[in-house]
Parts: structure tokens; C-alpha cells; sequence
């Protein structure tokens, strides 16, 4: 019961912060969902290193499964992928998707790899 209770915690706060982030981004760039884009990237470059650091099982609910969980939206990115595909926006749509897997990885790499250096 107290694990559900410490992702509910670190969700709340994920969704909310990505409510924010995703909304005011979206209003500042042109680029078509550039703000679920966004967090996605950061969400994945934190989630490498936060797996590197080994986080104790409490910090990883919260941070890992329950914070990065909610503020990262893989079911968003499929929704607006959709959408572009619906529409007919062939460019957008084949570069969102690109763009998103393959940098992701590369945030996710990114991070894991810092942490190992810098916190090793």
C-alpha cells in the first residue's frame, strides 16, 4: 500500500509539472508538439541518470516510476502522432517520430553516461 501511495506522490507532481511545461512551450515554439517533445527529452535524459545513481527503492518509486512516469507521456506522443497522420502531415508526422525515438535514446544514453562519469 505505501509503494502505490509513493508513485501517487512523484505522479501528482510529474503531471502537473508536464501540464505546465508541455502548455507553455506549446504556446512559445512553432514546432508541432514541441512541448510533449520537450519533456519527453528531459524526462528521459533525468531517467539515465537517475538510473545510474542506484536509487534506494523508496526514491526510485517516487522519482522513477512515479514522477517520470506521469511527467513523460509516451501515450500523448502516439495520440498527437495520430493526429498528424489523420491530417495527412506525412514530414511532420515521419519527423516528430524520428526525432522523438531516436533522440530519446540518445537524452537516455546521454544521462546515464554523465552520472557514471561525474557521479562514480
Amino acid at each position: 500500500m505505501m509503494n502505490f501511495l509513493l508513485v501517487a506522490v512523484g505522479g501528482f507532481f510529474g503531471a502537473i509539472l508536464r501540464a505546465v511545461i508541455s502548455k507553455r512551450l506549446n504556446h512559445t515554439y512553432r514546432f508541432v508538439h514541441f512541448g510533449t517533445f520537450a519533456v519527453n527529452m528531459l524526462g528521459s535524459f533525468t531517467l539515465g541518470i537517475l538510473v545510474n545513481m542506484h536509487l534506494h527503492t523508496t526514491a526510485n518509486l517516487i522519482l522513477c516510476i512515479g514522477f517520470l512516469g506521469a511527467f513523460t507521456t509516451f501515450s500523448t506522443f502516439k495520440l498527437e502522432s495520430l493526429t498528424l497522420v489523420h491530417a495527412k502531415q506525412w514530414k511532420q508526422f515521419l519527423l516528430y517520430s524520428i526525432l522523438t525515438y531516436s533522440v530519446g535514446l540518445s537524452f537516455a544514453f546521454a544521462g546515464f553516461w554523465m552520472a557514471k562519469v561525474y557521479l562514480s
